[in-house]
């Protein structure tokens, strides 16, 4: 396999899954794999970043946080 034929992932430290059901509509934030929070935002993601000691600079930077069933502007089922 050469490498431009693999898929890049992201050593991000914090994943934001994509959004879940409920009122009103959550996305699940993991850090290295495990379970941290719930972010309703942007600024949710933040907040629970920096609970854990980890300052993000650039929400889009694929090495700060991997975004997973949307983007940082999806935070509604469709």
């Amino acid at each position: 396999m050469t490498e431009g034929l693999t898929p890049h992932l992201s050593p991000a430290r914090i994943t934001v899954l994509g959004v879940q059901p409920g009122n009103p509509p959550f996305r699940i934030i993991e850090l290295d794999g495990e379970f941290v929070g719930r972010a309703e935002s942007m600024t949710d993601v933040l907040l629970v970043a920096a609970e854990a000691g980890i300052t993000i600079h650039d929400l889009d930077d694929l090495d700060e946080v991997r975004w997973v069933g949307g983007g940082k502007f999806t935070w509604n089922l469709h």
